[in-house]
């Protein structure tokens, strides 16, 4: 074995998102989550499945592997653990008393377990969180040099870090530790805005327009101590995170009027607030520490990583008031590119094999994931088993007719190709719809997501037309960034006696289906080079309509993962509205099938199988 020849897997697993990641010889071959497998949302657990994908793809046995890199350093984990319960004791010890028999007997011995899992008769090795992070983030980037920055709740003792990416090395060379964390600042009013933590964040960006930063000074002045180098300090007197059980306390409550809100209550003005202050806040945080890490290193690209790095919102202010030239943001940015980025470390640094960036990235469209093939007998079987009644078409039939039902006003789900790894649908377990239609919003939201209200979708847009409709200064392939509407898009907005989630009916602009309240757009770009089925039908839908956007939201309901497979495609549209659906090469008519679609009580059992946020 040499530099130029080895298999690596990578794997993240046992906090939340896991995945596996399979390199040979330096090219990325498979890199799939869990879930998508198990079916439950966020799966933790080994990813058994997801290795067998991997393996799979590239006709290999375990035995076959080189090198199985796990993302974290478990007894560097528990030493964080050991130290906060010394110093909080006796008041963490209804926490330690939780955590600790499972680290005594497992996941202290991680290394040791997955080599016997595997069948490896060897210990798998080890990279840290956050250089898992970093290496995720520039080694598959399209820069020969960039500043890195990670952001998240916590690895083993870093919180967020900066480094320097340089031909194949990647070097961290600041840190900011355990227990002060944007991540976990951002969790804690996650969870009092009665989201789920690690998957609600999402929601709490996506609600903060709505809201007025009025807790912007309090959460400054109380809870954050901010230096101008982007560093922060956290007062504890407000969290519980370090030795309870939940993220905040009494104090946090009673600072901002009460205690949190019930999981599917109702949302009200204050949590809108607390959405626009902590959004405010966090906003501020990654502006200074990216432009320290420029004033750090002098380099004019950036990369991120990390979970925070998902907060379209801040990164996409960043690029407009930062002083980078390029960002590019490693699509799995969470812990499942964590599993990519300790399979990347191990090829450039421990093996030393050079690396020639990629164009237009590594990255492959991020379409590393199982594959539907266009045609397939063995799926053919099984869609005719559950009543499925299809036409089969060419590529370019299929791109015309389904651009044309979408201009029509039908929703259209895509499940096609590999599939996407990370949070985003790209494209290939895809919905799509009319971008121009005021309704469409609280159709896809209400009868097809099956999820609140205020929740934005996604605009897909040929990258050429891209400026014409958006104010974006760099490609978006990856759904990474907001970014305002184009003045000429834009509607005067009239909001007469509207107020709070209300504000939806009032109509923004041309394309009102993926303008967000703020006049911000979550935008994809989309090239032939990453994506030429989508790119050939949004020409097509530009042509018989003028406009080249569409919307694409993910391909699920609330609580369910992205689908994987051609059976979960075909399940998941007869639970929904969905009026059309492409699987393959295979165009399905919802008033053609012969089994009916889910009355509202057989939809609603359905969803029960699904985690709920």
């Amino acid at each position: 074995m040499t530099a130029t020849s080895a298999r690596i897997l990578g794997l993240s697993a046992h906090y939340h998102d896991s995945a596996a990641a399979l390199l040979v010889d330096g090219e990325i071959v498979a890199a799939a989550q869990e879930e998508r497998f198990t079916r439950v949302k966020g799966d933790a657990s080994f990813p058994h499945q997801a290795i067998g994908y991997c393996l799979d793809a590239a006709g290999l046995h375990e035995r076959e592997l080189d090198h199985v890199v796990y993302y974290e350093n478990p007894v560097a984990k528990l030493d964080r653990l050991l130290t906060t319960y010394h110093v909080l004791a006796p008041r963490g010890l209804r926490s330690f008393l939780r955590s600790m028999p499972a680290w005594l007997t497992d996941k202290i011995w991680l290394a040791h377990g997955m080599g016997r899992e595997l069948g490896l008769g060897r210990s798998v090795q080890l990279c840290d969180h956050h250089l898992s992070h970093a290496a995720s983030a520039f080694l598959p980037s399209p820069f020969e040099e960039a500043a890195i920055l990670t952001i998240d709740g916590v690895g083993e003792w870093s919180t967020a870090t900066l480094g320097v990416g340089r031909g194949r090395r990647v070097r961290i060379e600041r840190q900011l530790r355990f227990p002060n964390s944007l991540g976990l600042l951002y969790s804690a009013f996650t969870h009092h805005a009665g989201f789920k933590v690690n998957s609600g964040e999402y929601k709490l960006m996506g609600l903060a327009p709505y809201g007025t930063p009025r807790h912007a000074e309090l959460i400054r002045t109380k809870l954050i101590r901010i230096a101008d180098d982007g560093s922060l300090a956290l007062n504890q007197r407000y969290f519980d995170y370090l030795g309870g059980l939940t993220m905040t306390n009494a104090r946090f409550e009673k600072l901002f009027g009460g205690p949190a809100r019930r999981p599917e209550g109702p949302i009200t003005e204050r949590e809108m607030d607390l959405a626009a202050s902590i959004q405010v806040v966090t906003d501020e945080v990654v502006l200074k520490m990216a432009r320290h890490a420029h004033r750090r290193t002098g380099l004019e690209d950036l990369v991120l990583a990390g979970g925070v790095a998902l907060n379209v919102v801040s990164v996409g202010k960043l690029l407009r008031e930062g002083p980078y030239s390029r960002i590019w943001t490693q699509p799995a940015a969470g812990d499942a590119g964590g599993a990519l980025g300790a399979a990347l470390w191990a090829w450039h640094e421990l093996l030393g094999a050079e690396r020639v960036p990629g164009v237009p990235d590594g990255m492959q469209g991020a379409f590393l994931g199982p594959d539907i093939a266009p045609e397939s007998a063995e799926d053919d079987a099984m869609l005719a088993r559950l009543g499925g009644a299809w036409e089969a078409l060419d590529e370019a039939e299929l791109q015309q007719r389904v651009a044309r039902r979408i201009a029509d006003g039908q929703v259209v789900a895509i499940a096609r190709g590999r599939m996407e790894f990370g949070p985003r649908a790209l494209g290939a377990r895809s919905i799509l719809a009319d971008a121009r239609s005021p309704e469409m919003q609280a159709r896809l939201n209400l009868k097809v997501k099956f999820r609140e209200s205020f929740r934005p979708f996604a605009p897909m847009v040929l990258a050429e037309d891209a400026a014409e409709y958006f104010d974006l200064e760099q490609e978006s392939p990856y759904m990474l960034l907001a970014c305002p509407v184009q003045d000429r898009q834009r509607i005067p907005a009239d909001e007469e006696g509207l107020t709070g989630l209300d504000r939806l009916k009032a109509q923004r602009s041309t394309i009102p289906a993926v303008t967000h309240v703020d006049g911000s757009a979550r935008v994809q770009t989309v090239d032939d080079t990453r994506h030429p089925f989508v790119a050939g039908l949004l020409r097509r839908f530009k042509e018989a309509t003028g406009c080249p956007v569409v919307v694409n939201t993910s391909f699920n309901v609330r609580g369910e993962p992205i689908v994987r497979s051609a059976e979960d495609a075909y399940r998941c549209f007869m639970a929904t509205d969905v009026d059309g659906l492409v699987v393959g090469n295979r165009l399905f008519d919802r008033e053609k099938q012969a089994r009916r679609p889910l009355t509202a009580e057989e939809r609603a059992a359905w969803l029960e199988r699904f985690e709920r946020d």
